[in-house]
């Protein structure tokens, strides 16, 4: 029961806006919702619906413009101490990678943002535990750069680098949206990793219905700055008088649609037995 789980994310009518006068812009437009503990929560929605702005809020980068916004409770103030709890993986690896360092010693590095910076032993335990989480040996990528490894790859040292700092919340935007299917589906299979064995709180944006009901336990369908439906993936599938959430249904290829929605379902079915 979501009632009996503590509240990570609070919102209460936010809205974000940019420019002013004739030319402001409504990224975000009277959104409330909350997010509990061990949830994973999908924000799906199509370009400009205003899902990596309300991303950027959880992170602590942008501040809503009106409403109210609270993590564990309270208005984020101290980013750094924010960052400790709250960390992001995002569709471009390459940009979070410094091309003239190597990938282990940015892994490593990513432990300064840490309060209590571990000793040199236990992150190098660490960052080598987080690369074998994704399937890939240490060894592997001693000495290397990010422009040496594809874009999989890349996107595996990111989630590398969640497993190794444990942070109590990931935000994940559009990681998949740069990979191949097959990639896709390992990045899918790491978040619930994430979940089951660190009990991590996930919000995953996407364009994709279909990657949504795949890890979700509940979906937020955003377009134009609002959530204009919310539920449990069965919740959101069955209701089929929200003509935003039949469009991302129709993205969905024809040929893969019946069967994707009837073994969603029985997956689903599956795990609540």
């Amino acid at each position: 029961m979501l009632s009996n789980k503590s509240i990570v994310f609070s919102a209460k009518n936010i809205s974000k806006t940019f420019g002013g006068g004739k030319k402001i812009t409504t990224a975000v437009n009277n959104v409330s919702f909350d997010i509990y503990d061990g949830e994973i929560i999908s924000i799906v929605g199509g370009s400009g619906c205003g899902k990596s702005v309300l991303a950027k809020i959880m992170l602590g980068l942008y501040a809503p413009n009106k409403g109210k916004f609270h993590y564990n409770g309270k208005k984020i103030t101290n980013l750094k101490k924010h960052w400790n709890d709250v960390q992001s993986v995002f569709q471009d690896p390459f940009s979070c990678f410094n091309q003239f360092f190597t990938i282990r010693s940015q892994l490593e590095d990513a432990f300064n943002i840490l309060k209590k910076k571990p000793s040199k032993e236990e992150i190098k335990r660490r960052v080598d535990a987080g690369l074998l989480a994704v399937n890939v040996t240490p060894s592997d990528i001693e000495g290397k750069y990010s422009f040496e490894l594809s874009g999989g790859q890349m996107q595996r040292m990111l989630l590398a680098r969640i497993f190794a700092l444990r942070p109590k919340v990931l935000i994940a935007d559009e990681p998949t949206s740069m990979v191949d299917a097959c990639v896709r589906a390992n990045i899918l299979d790491y978040l619930m990793k994430l979940k089951e064995e660190l009990q991590m709180t996930i919000v995953f944006i996407t364009h994709d219905i279909g990657l949504a009901n795949y890890v979700s336990d509940r979906i937020f369908i955003m377009h134009d700055g609002m959530i204009v439906n919310s539920g449990t993936p069965e919740e959101v599938l069955d209701n089929t008088g929200e003509t935003h959430t039949l469009k991302l249904l129709d993205d969905i290829p024809e040929v893969h649609k019946k069967e994707w929605i009837k073994n969603s379902h029985r997956s689903k079915n599956k795990e609540a037995g």
